[in-house]
């Protein structure tokens, strides 16, 4: 007789209890084992002990705010995190990826809807962290036009990257790159996809597993965040979209690989 699995561990960090208890009954009943915390320093202290595969973070708590409880959890977790707040100018979302969030999800939230949303971003791989010896793992696959073959089929390199799906380890002129697992979603999508476009809503559909979706019913707020993402991945690989290394800005498009030097000059 196989033995059950073992169960899921949710942090949930709200001052608010109506909010907390709610979040509280959502991911029990999604199969998770929930600790739930008031402050943001007992939410930090929380996932270093219960080590988490999911973290919901309200912003406005008192003690330290969910931004620096975030920016705080991943620097020792590579849980997933989403940011629940009641603010909603696009700056405070821009904020919340800024410092390690996977999701922002504004107040007031539906519960099916979140439930849906948390369980569609379980689906993407979780990868472990840094470590101090450097190793951090990101992505590779297979071969397209823009990108550089490799004997590895997990593995890809292009313009001095190197993406190895088999570790999830990324690195770039020799130098580890840290990344969420959103940011590193991203990066795999696009470097998959060599020089075709693809638009900020068909990511968003990818992100979250739901490619059968019409693209139409992606909202503008769900674009902006991948512009927030992308703005916070190409920082972190050392390009600009002025002057792109890996990822390049279609206009009015999207996103696709840049070329690489040896298709340049074939070409």
């Amino acid at each position: 007789m196989a033995e059950p699995a073992p169960a899921r561990t949710a942090v949930v960090i709200d001052d608010d209890p109506d909010v907390r208890h709610l979040l509280v009954d959502i991911l029990t009943s999604a199969g998770f084992t929930v600790v739930d915390v008031d402050n943001g320093l007992d939410g930090v202290a929380a996932v270093e002990e219960h080590d988490p595969v999911l973290t919901t973070i309200d912003v406005n708590m008192p003690g330290i705010d969910g931004y620096e409880a975030t920016r705080r959890i991943r620097e020792l977790s590579d849980t997933y995190i989403v940011i629940i707040t009641a603010l909603t100018d696009e700056a405070d979302a821009v904020l919340g990826f800024g410092v390690g969030a996977d999701d922002v999800v504004v107040k007031p939230f539906r519960a099916r809807e979140l439930r849906a949303r948390l369980v569609a971003m379980l689906r993407r791989p979780r990868f472990p962290r840094a470590t101090p010896s450097g190793s951090i793992p990101i992505i590779a696959t297979a071969p397209a036009a823009a990108v550089e073959a490799a004997s590895d089929p997990d593995v890809l390199a292009h313009n001095g990257l190197t993406l190895d799906r088999a570790t999830r380890a990324v690195v770039v002129d020799q130098r580890d790159v840290v990344l969420t697992r959103t940011e590193f979603e991203l990066l795999a999508t696009i470097l998959e996809s060599g020089r075709r476009v693809r638009s900020k809503a068909d990511l968003v559909l990818t992100l979250h597993d739901e490619t059968y979706l019409d693209p139409a019913r992606v909202s503008d707020a769900d674009e902006r965040a991948i512009e927030a993402h992308m703005t916070n991945l190409r920082r972190k690989l050392g390009e600009t979209a002025a002057q792109p290394r890996f990822i390049e800005t279609v206009r009015g498009v999207g996103y696709r690989t840049v070329a690489s030097p040896a298709a340049t000059a074939a070409g």
